[in-house]
């Protein structure tokens, strides 16, 4: 019986390591190597606008009409680090879970958006409810608790992203700034109350590509990586 019993403990014992293994995130991912855009490409469409450009290991959107940039793979729970610089009165996004499909002429009407903003000078920074137009906000959805994590126009930005068994987080500088979900009612009801209200697609996909955002502005990006969280 007491070898039963130590064989039994040895099994749970096991048994959980393998659960906490399992729970372990995956290896860190350069999704941008500083030299070109392998990896990326136009959103519902093959190579990329030679407006965008890699200069000093930054991925550049120099004028308008780049293009939305996604990534090659689909991502569902994971954890996106990268830095970003947007130019004086600029704008842009990064999004996620966004799925393709001609239908969808912009990764913003399936993925939800992390703002990247000038909040000094850009007009949207102003507009939308308590925030939710600003850096680091949930697009439309939540402003960012902290309106001073941003740096200004010119100045690198260091972003974090996380997605996790349905929720959320966006962090800018070191700062988490917004709590989120990304599924439920509680989900349901900020779409209800945003701009989104009623689009097919929007935060309807679990996975995902990871989209950059051509708002018409001059817009930078570098140190961009990835881990899947299971």
């Amino acid at each position: 019986m007491k070898k039963i019993a130590m064989l039994t403990i040895a099994g749970a014992l096991l048994l959980g390591i393998t659960q906490v293994e399992a729970q372990k995130p995956g290896k860190w991912v350069k999704l941008f190597n500083g030299k070109n855009f392998d990896g990326w490409r136009t959103y519902n469409g093959t190579g990329i606008s030679d407006i965008w450009k890699v200069e000093d290991g930054a991925m550049v959107m120099t004028a308008k009409g780049g293009g939305n940039l996604v990534t090659e793979g689909q991502y569902g729970d994971f954890e996106l680090e990268l830095e970003w610089k947007i130019s004086e009165g600029g704008n842009s996004g990064i999004m996620f879970h966004v799925h393709e499909d001609p239908k969808f002429k912009q990764p913003y009407q399936t993925g939800p958006e992390i703002q990247v903003l000038d909040d000094e000078k850009h007009p949207d920074s102003f507009k939308g409810a308590e925030g939710n137009h600003k850096a680091g906000s949930l697009y439309d959805m939540l402003p960012p608790t902290d309106l001073k994590a941003v740096k200004p126009a010119g100045q690198w930005n260091k972003a974090k992203i996380v997605v996790k068994n349905g929720r959320g987080e966006s962090w800018l500088n070191g700062k988490k700034v917004v709590d989120f979900p990304t599924k439920g009612p509680e989900w349901d009801k900020l779409v209800e109350n945003s701009k989104f209200k009623g689009w097919e697609g929007f935060g309807k996909y679990d996975k995902g590509h990871i989209a950059l955002q051509d708002h018409n502005d001059k817009v930078w990006f570098r140190n961009i990586r990835i881990r899947e969280l299971k």
